[in-house]
């Protein structure tokens, strides 16, 4: 029977969290399949695996619904790094982070880094508006449509705009707090202009700046694990079960 290939293991755990309808699964969406999909409330949570370099990351999107709320903490721990999601059209998603959510960051490691993303600028931001993406797309194309569709998509976005409710301001501040909550020095941690982000997962603006920042910055983290795994290896089970037997059939007779 030919050998089944394992599933690779996660080298660092990257968390979403964040009130219902706020757009954490379009963010994943957005980034890893490089589309927009409206989709449905998650139930409990799911991840997805990325590759970045050699290395193994997990996503996990975790469900915004009250009646799930005790699950975030579980899948909070052990996190590298936490993406806190609010919609920049609703102030109450930016409270429900603090009043919410930061509890269930406990479970995460003492060195997880935090980052405060608004969703859905392209319903304020005029910036946020053009799509960024132009996968399989040629030159010809892209320009083509430039010069042919401009005024459309223009008015057609706008015409859809809601008045913002969260500025760049409360974001940082928040993670200011965030910080206090977890007795770190401001001096001494990432800046909040660093680490304060406006997205869209429709348009796709700021997506891929997002995660990979994130990407970037947990590295040390994944170093730091494999290392002690080289310093404590763990014992393969399959292996000593398939040694033991080999030995029992060599002495037998």
């Amino acid at each position: 029977m030919p050998e089944t290939s394992k599933m690779k293991k996660p080298d660092v755990k990257v968390v979403l969290l964040g009130d219902m309808n706020v757009g954490k699964t379009s963010l994943l969406h957005r980034y890893t399949e490089r589309k927009f999909k409206d989709t449905i409330s998650t139930v409990g949570g799911a991840f997805f695996l990325k590759q970045w370099g050699p290395y193994n990351i997990s996503i996990w999107d975790t469900a915004g619904r009250e009646q799930f709320h005790g699950l975030g903490s579980m899948y909070c721990r052990g996190a590298a790094a936490i993406i806190l999601t609010y919609d920049v059209t609703n102030w109450q998603s930016l409270a429900e982070l603090e009043e919410r959510f930061l509890s269930l960051t406990d479970t995460a490691n003492h060195d997880c880094i935090y980052a405060v993303v608004g969703n859905k600028a392209d319903l304020t931001d005029p910036t946020a508006q053009q799509s960024q993406d132009t996968d399989g797309m040629s030159e010809d194309q892209t320009e083509c449509e430039d010069r042919t569709e401009p005024e459309v998509l223009s008015t057609s976005l706008t015409s859809s705009a809601s008045p913002k409710q969260v500025t760049h301001e409360d974001a940082m501040a928040l993670y200011g707090r965030i910080l206090r909550y977890k007795g770190l020095e401001e001096k001494s941690s990432l800046p909040a202009e660093k680490m304060c982000f406006e997205t869209s997962a429709k348009t796709g603006y700021n997506v891929d700046t997002l995660f990979e920042t994130l990407f970037d910055l947990v590295l040390p983290s994944i170093l730091r694990k494999r290392n002690e795994y080289q310093e404590s290896p763990t014992v393969d089970l399959e292996e000593c079960r398939g040694g033991s037997s080999k030995r029992a059939r060599s002495s037998c007779c």
